[in-house]
C-alpha cells in the first residue's frame, strides 16, 4: 500500500486572511505540495500575494522567501503589524524607502489623485499593461498599488499592497495606515493631472492661465513644472485640506 505524502501546516494571520475562502480564514491548513517548494511558492499557491507578507516562521524559526519546505514543516505567515516589534526577525520584504513612491494599475484611477495631492510621487496611466506595470515597479523602486492578485504575485514585484476597498477615499487611508505614510505627506507640493512638482507662483506669472475672477480675488498660487497647469486655494483645495486633517487624526489615535 502507498503510503500517503507528509503534508505541510501552513498557517495565516491578520489580514493575509482576507485572501482566502471564507471557511478557511483563521485556522491551520493542511496541504500537500510538490517536491520542496520554497516559501515564497507555497504561500502563493495558497492565495495571498507575497508582497502582502512580512515575518514568515518555518518549524519556528524566520526564513526568507527562498527556504525550501520540507514535507512535515508547519510554516506560519504574518502580515506587516505595526504595533508589534520584529526587527530580530527575518522580514521577507525589503524596507521601505524613506520617499516611497508609487505606481497604480488601470483601475486606481482616482486613488492617484489622493496620493499625489498628499505629495506622493505616483504613476499611473489607463493602458498600463500587466507586465509594464511589474516592470516599472522593479526598475523605478515603486510600491505597486494593484486590485489584480495576479500582478501582485510577479516575481519583479518587491513592494505591493491589494486595496481591500473598492471607495478610493477608504483605500486612501489603507495605504496610509500600510506604509505609514502620515509623517512623509507633503500636502499639496505635486500636479494632480501629471505627478509634476508644484512651485509657488506670483500672480503677474500665471495671469494668462487663470479666470478673470480668480485672479481679483487670490494672490498665492502654483504652478506644475511639467505641464504648467496653475492651482490656487479654492473649495477643492479646502475639501482636501479635510482630508489630510483626517488622516493626521487617524494616526493620532492610533
Amino acid at each position: 500500500m502507498q503510503q500517503p505524502k507528509p503534508a505541510v501546516t501552513v498557517r495565516f494571520y491578520g489580514a493575509l486572511n482576507d485572501f482566502l475562502p471564507p471557511e478557511r480564514r483563521g485556522q491551520d491548513l493542511t496541504h500537500v505540495p510538490q517536491g520542496s517548494p520554497s516559501v515564497k511558492d507555497l504561500i502563493e499557491s495558497l492565495g495571498p500575494p507575497h508582497p502582502e507578507v512580512d515575518v514568515v516562521l518555518v518549524d519556528g524559526e524566520a526564513v526568507d522567501f527562498a527556504h525550501r519546505v520540507a514535507p512535515g514543516s508547519r510554516v506560519a505567515a504574518y502580515p506587516p503589524f505595526h504595533s508589534l516589534d520584529v526587527e530580530p526577525l527575518v522580514r521577507v520584504g525589503p524596507p521601505l524607502p524613506e520617499v516611497p513612491r508609487f505606481v497604480l494599475d488601470v483601475g486606481l484611477g482616482r486613488l492617484v489623485g489622493f496620493l499625489r495631492m498628499l505629495g506622493f510621487d505616483s504613476l499611473w496611466r489607463n493602458d498600463y499593461a500587466d507586465d509594464e506595470l511589474a516592470r516599472v515597479s522593479h526598475d523605478e523602486d515603486r510600491i505597486l498599488l494593484s486590485r489584480d492578485i495576479g500582478v501582485l504575485k510577479r516575481g519583479e514585484v518587491a513592494r505591493g499592497y491589494f486595496p481591500r476597498s473598492t471607495d478610493p477615499a477608504h483605500q486612501l487611508v489603507e495605504v496610509v495606515r500600510r506604509f505609514g505614510l502620515t509623517s512623509r505627506m507633503r500636502p499639496f507640493s505635486r500636479c494632480l493631472a501629471c505627478n509634476g512638482p508644484l512651485t509657488s507662483s506670483e500672480p503677474h506669472e500665471v495671469q494668462d492661465r487663470i479666470p478673470e475672477r480668480v485672479a481679483e480675488r487670490h494672490s498665492r498660487f502654483q504652478q506644475c513644472q511639467d505641464c504648467r497647469r496653475v492651482f490656487w486655494a479654492g473649495t477643492h483645495q479646502q475639501r482636501m485640506q479635510a482630508l489630510v486633517d483626517k488622516l493626521r487624526e487617524l494616526e493620532n489615535a492610533g
